[in-house]
This record gives structure tokens, C-alpha cells and sequence, in this order.
């Protein structure tokens, strides 16, 4: 078995999902799923089939997000995962919903952070051995910090 990493390529810092899947059928209910949960939602979405012809699936609202999804799950070309970028809705708005798609079978992140893909290669195929998302700790909140969280999550509207 090798390990290779793999950095995601998101330019804008697009917010993104990652994870795993068992059916091609994933990309017309994740479509769907999307598209009841944030009316006017921009998204592209690639999947990695495992089997049969092996090609990345994609759907989508935006050709820019779909064009990434696509180079990206090119990238990985590890099975049965797929990535989501997200234009105008955060991963808080459909996390919940995702998970009620059935062909669902992980979340391996949801960031807007630079993100690497560790893969495990063997002669058989590609998987995700695990993310290094964003970077690493450098302490423990203090007051202020706890201020400023709470400041930050009222500003943007997820508390009162």
C-alpha cells in the first residue's frame, strides 16, 4: 500500500464537503436534496464511481462549481467518495439533509479551510485514509476569544 496526498484545488475558499457514497443514484438525489433544502442554491457536485466504467458523475446549478467538483474528484479518483462545493450556502444549511439521502455513508469534512486528502493506493484501487484540514492548533480560548466567538456567531445570524 502507498500513501499520496492530494490538495484540493478551491481558489476562493468555496466551502466544500467531502465524503463517501455507495451508488450512482447519489447524483441525482443529492441534486434534489439540495435544490428542496435552499431554494436558488449554487453548487457542483462530482462523484468517483467505484465500478463498471469508473467515471466521475457530476451534477450541479453552476458550471464553475461543477467544472471544480470535476477536477477535483479527478483528482482523488478514490471510490465512491464525491465532493461538494458550496457558492451560496454553508454546510450547516445541508448537512442535515445529506444525511437523509440514502446512498449516503460519510462525511469526511465540511470546510471552507485549505484541505489535503490523505489516499491509500493499492492494486486494487484508491481510498481516504483520512483529511488534514485547515491547519494545526496553536492554543486554548481565553475570555476574549470566548467573546469574540459568541460576538461573531450573533453578527453573521446563527444566534440571538
Amino acid at each position: 500500500m502507498e500513501f499520496k496526498t492530494v490538495q484540493i484545488e478551491n481558489p476562493d475558499q468555496l466551502n466544500l464537503i467531502l465524503g463517501q457514497s455507495h451508488f450512482i443514484k447519489t447524483v441525482e438525489d443529492v441534486h434534489e436534496a439540495l435544490v428542496n433544502t435552499v431554494p436558488g442554491i449554487k453548487f457542483g457536485f462530482a462523484f468517483c464511481e467505484s465500478s463498471g466504467p469508473r467515471l466521475v458523475r457530476t451534477t450541479g446549478t453552476d458550471d464553475k462549481l461543477i467544472d471544480l467538483a470535476r477536477k477535483n474528484a479527478l483528482k482523488l479518483a478514490a471510490g465512491h467518495v464525491f465532493i461538494l462545493f458550496l457558492g451560496n450556502a454553508f454546510p450547516i444549511n445541508v448537512l442535515r439533509t445529506l444525511r437523509d439521502v440514502p446512498e449516503m455513508v460519510r462525511f469526511f469534512c465540511a470546510t471552507a479551510n485549505p484541505l489535503q486528502v490523505i489516499i491509500a493506493e493499492t492494486k486494487q484501487g484508491r481510498g481516504v485514509a483520512g483529511v488534514i484540514d485547515g491547519e494545526s492548533t496553536l492554543g486554548v480560548e481565553g475570555d476574549t476569544e470566548v467573546a469574540e466567538r459568541k460576538s461573531f456567531l450573533r453578527k453573521i445570524g446563527y444566534k440571538l
